[in-house]
């Protein structure tokens, strides 16, 4: 499937440096400015410098309104840095905007929602650089809401079949092999024929470490 989703960033405005970017994501919510200005700090980014402000301008425009003690203590951690800088170098290296948008999401809920445990969380961004925009489609593809009218029977890849025209039935079978040995969905065999309204909705298949996922995907 035809990426749509890839965008050319310019690295940097003129003479622009890393330390240019923290000092504007921190005037604009400045309790976040310090860490953002000690990872950034430590980073050679060169040209990637781009998709990294285009990651940390959508964090900040999606904090600003938003204030809690719990989250200002969170971001002056340890923890907090070192799960920044992970974040961060990860946006940098990928090319792809809608993946730049969940490193975004990521962030942002990280710091509004702060609680789970570093591994997690790092577990998180390493399936993330697994993903490819193929899955992204099909994960999408799973999360829509069922046919009204599915008819009396049907097979998960008729489904995706019908959801996914660009992709072919063997491209499908092997990227939703792939979200399975990633742990992001559990699908059983896709030929297996059932009710019209269980070859619809497909949403059950996807693991609560896929939900979390989608979150990120949808912006939900």
């Amino acid at each position: 499937m035809a990426d749509e989703n890839k965008e050319l960033i310019p690295a940097a405005t003129k003479g622009e440096t890393a330390l240019d970017i923290a000092a504007t994501v921190g005037s604009a919510v400045p309790w976040i400015g310090g860490p953002v200005s000690n990872v950034l700090g430590e980073m050679s980014l060169g040209r990637k410098l781009g998709r990294v402000r285009e990651v940390l301008e959508g964090v900040a425009t999606d904090l600003a309104e938003f204030r809690s003690e719990v989250s200002e203590e969170f971001v002056r951690t340890e923890e907090f840095e070192d799960l920044l800088e992970q974040t961060l170098r990860r946006a940098g290296e990928e090319r792809n905007a809608e993946k730049r948008r969940m490193y975004r999401a990521f962030l942002t809920d990280a710091i509004e929602s702060p609680g789970a445990t570093y591994d997690e969380q790092l577990r998180m961004l390493r399936t993330f650089e697994e993903l490819q925009p193929d899955h992204l489609w099909v994960l999408k593809a799973v999360s829509q809401e069922p046919d009204p009218d599915p008819g009396m029977m049907g097979s998960p890849i008729q489904t995706l079949r019908e959801r996914l025209p660009e992709l072919d039935d063997t491209r499908v079978e092997d990227l939703v092999a792939q979200l399975n040995d990633m742990r992001v969905t559990n699908f059983g065999s896709l030929q297996t024929m059932m009710t019209g309204r269980g070859a619809t909705d497909l949403r059950h298949v996807v693991t609560e470490h896929g939900q979390r996922i989608l979150r990120y995907i949808l912006g939900t």
